[in-house]
């Protein structure tokens, strides 16, 4: 085996042990609102299975379970769990006014966009549900398994679907 397939194997073993290690550290979680209700089915199914204890504040959760990521998620988790200061990007200079700016209607309209994150179809819910780590901001686990219908039968038997996944992922051996 060459050193470069050794190379790219030893780092995703690291990887994957890295995920396996963080999601082993979460212990609470929040769970945002999902589409077709799935995330009161979810949040039965990890209460009732004992994987994660649930909690209604955001700012007390480990983790944090969305069924989208994207702009929209993370202005969400902003809301709750502010990034700290020492880890945000400095803002970027201003640039200095030559006058061109003075017409209302060029200036004032360059490069502004409405809420990127009210039209982005990035992270719509297509069937993967991921858990993000709420300080790192990364998702530590995710699961694609969409839903084969929208009756209360369906959903819970999806939610059931991805908390037996996790708990396979959080317990690799069956120990």
């Amino acid at each position: 085996m060459g050193s470069m397939k050794r190379l790219a194997l030893l780092f995703s073993c690291s990887a994957a042990m890295l995920s396996a290690a963080d999601l082993a550290s979460v212990h609470t979680v929040y769970v945002m609102k999902m589409a077709k209700g799935l995330d009161q089915f979810l949040a039965n199914h990890l209460v009732s299975d004992h994987v994660f204890r649930i909690v209604t504040d955001p700012t007390l959760a480990d983790a944090v379970f969305t069924d989208q990521v994207g702009e929209g998620f993370q202005m969400k988790l902003e809301e709750f769990s502010p990034t700290p200061e020492s880890a945000k990007p400095a803002p970027p200079p201003k640039p200095e006014k030559t006058g061109d700016e003075a017409s209302p209607l060029l200036g004032d309209t360059v490069n502004k966009l409405s809420n990127p994150a009210s039209s982005s179809s990035f992270g719509r819910n297509k069937g993967t549900v991921f858990l993000v780590d709420a300080k790192s901001r990364q998702v530590v686990w995710s699961v694609y398994r969409p839903a084969t219908g929208s009756t209360s039968k369906q959903m819970d038997r999806t939610a059931n679907d991805i908390v037996s996944r996790i708990r396979k992922d959080l317990n690799p051996k069956g120990k």
